[in-house]
């Protein structure tokens, strides 16, 4: 079968591997789908562990079913999440599933960025999930980011009414906007550097679209912070109003240090969370608002290219273009 094996950033080739085979408990998927994460191209974070077959947010077809499956069967369209939780350790029991240990460490084989992918017993169990016929397969690779959406702004605690700046309008900035828009939220405003996805981002709910550059002196009840940059994350603390609430949504090197207004912070009640991946439960809701079109996804896919042009969807989900969701269709 075909993969796309990742070397770095500038260096992604399409080499020939064995069909896994599949044991008791486990489904062999056809792949049709995956997207392009923006973490796949955190060359920081990636390149340490090259020569690898990446892709995590994946859709297909069950190929094959192991001895012991009965609830998939050859022919079933799937979405199949990498990462699952053991469902009852105490950090699962306690709705924390993300830092399950399990969650950690689970993974199908050999990658999403492929032909065939080996999903084993326990993400048969806990990570895959029918995809509805009303998505198409390309569509079904906004599950995943959907669903860590789900989870933070869950975490955020964001109401109605809420006003919210979304700083960083990426594929995660555009769906916490259309997502904030949904939870009834009065105003929205957006930031990039990239006039394209500003342009954009307003077509997803915001009210307002700014340029990364421009001071923001307004206060906002709710901010979420979808970029890495010390000075995005910076501004966000600037942004938040009394009694609010901040989302580090997206994570900076492990090295990074980032000084905190402790005082101002306690002062003004002012609540920090982060939020890491998606749990079960996040998966089969973000299905469901995709499905029920409360969710665009379809318009978020700005680019869609066969296996063998991995190498130019890598450079086009890495740069900073005209692009926002990059698939590969296998």
């Amino acid at each position: 079968m075909r993969v796309a094996i990742y070397y770095n950033n500038s260096d992604v080739r399409i080499e020939e591997r064995d069909i896994p085979e599949i044991g008791p408990g486990e489904i062999l998927v056809k792949a049709k789908a995956c997207g392009i994460c923006g973490s796949d191209v955190m060359e920081w974070y990636r390149i340490k562990k090259a020569p690898l077959i990446l892709g995590h947010e994946m859709t297909g077809v069950v190929e094959k079913v192991g001895e012991g499956v009965t609830n998939f069967k050859e022919g079933d369209r799937v979405f199949v999440s990498h990462h699952v939780p053991c469902m009852d350790c105490k950090y699962c029991k306690d709705e924390n599933e993300t830092v399950c240990d399990s969650l950690r460490t689970t993974n199908f084989a050999p990658g999403g960025f492929s032909e065939y992918v080996k999903v084993p017993e326990i993400n048969v169990k806990h990570g895959t999930f029918l995809l509805p016929t009303e998505i198409s397969f390309e569509e079904g690779t906004l599950i995943e980011p959907l669903a860590c959406v789900l989870r933070g702004q869950r975490k955020a605690n964001l109401k109605s009414g809420n006003s919210v700046l979304v700083i960083g309008s990426g594929v995660a900035g555009m769906l916490h906007v259309q997502m904030a828009k949904a939870n009834g939220a009065r105003k929205i405003v957006a930031t990039d550097r990239n006039d394209y996805k500003l342009g954009l981002v307003q077509k997803f709910g915001a009210d307002e679209a700014k340029n990364a550059s421009e001071e923001l002196t307004e206060k906002f009840d709710r901010v979420i912070i979808c970029a890495a940059a010390l000075p995005a994350i910076e501004q966000g603390f600037k942004s938040v109003d009394k009694g609010g609430n901040v989302l580090l949504f997206a994570p900076t090197k492990p090295e990074v240090n980032v000084s905190l207004p402790v005082w101002d912070l306690w002062k003004d009640c002012v609540t920090v969370t982060t939020s890491y991946a998606g749990a079960p439960r996040d998966i089969k809701e973000a299905i469901e608002l995709i499905r029920t079109k409360k969710v665009n996804a379809s318009d978020m896919i700005t680019h869609k290219l066969p296996l063998e042009k991995a190498q130019e969807g890598f450079n086009l989900a890495a740069g900073s273009g005209e692009s926002v969701k990059v698939v590969l269709e296998i």
